[in-house]
């Protein structure tokens, strides 16, 4: 039980994904964004905490290598959660709730792509669980792929430009702010939570 306390940790903690360098970032970030089983790692202050360090020097790679590696992952990563719902969304929608899978996840995802379309694909890349679910979704719907492939791209660049640059360049002018790294997880903690308990109140609506 404690290796596993352990293993849960260090793939929910960005401080310590981030402080084991830019594969393991990357890996990360390729399984949130489509595989149905990592909607629980973390994204958005993975990639802003990533820039605050590489900012700050903590991380060596210059900003155009963290921006394009983090950039690829996000992109591969819903291709494959597009490919696994387009080839094999029917077992999907058929298969029981379980500990890294539960259906009210996709639900309110197709709620949100009813509601905002082709551009749920952009959006929801700043929104967890549905940053996940939704290029998965897409595949079952059958979304064609050169409007995938568009907003896949257009939705990446968004989400990885803003968090990344924005944490980067803050941390390159006020690198104290890295004495202050757990106010910045709590506080996009606090707007994930927000997040999350509005879309699930709205869904039970």
């Amino acid at each position: 039980m404690d290796e596993i306390n352990l293993l849960w940790h260090q793939l929910t903690d960005s401080e310590t994904i981030i402080r084991s360098g830019l594969m393991v970032i990357t890996l990360i970030v390729f399984a949130e964004n489509g595989l149905f089983f990592a909607f629980f790692l973390p994204g958005d202050y993975l990639l802003f905490l990533t820039g605050v360090f590489g900012g700050t020097g903590v991380l060596k790679e210059p900003l155009s290598s963290l921006l394009l590696s983090i950039f690829l992952a996000a992109v591969i990563g819903s291709l494959v959660g597009y490919l696994v719902g387009r080839f094999f969304g029917k077992s999907l929608m058929n298969r029981p709730d379980g500990w890294f899978f539960k259906k009210k996840h996709l639900e309110s995802t197709r709620e949100f792509f009813d509601k905002y379309g082709f551009m749920a694909l952009v959006i929801s890349r700043f929104l967890p669980i549905v940053r996940t679910f939704t290029p998965i979704l897409a595949g079952i719907s059958h979304l064609s792929w050169y409007k995938f492939i568009f907003l896949n791209l257009l939705g990446g660049a968004l989400w990885v430009g803003i968090l990344v640059t924005g944490g980067f360049y803050l941390g390159q002018s006020f690198p104290g702010i890295i004495n202050y790294v757990q106010y910045i997880i709590l506080f996009f903690l606090a707007i994930t939570t927000f997040t999350v308990i509005k879309g699930y109140l709205k869904l039970r609506k």
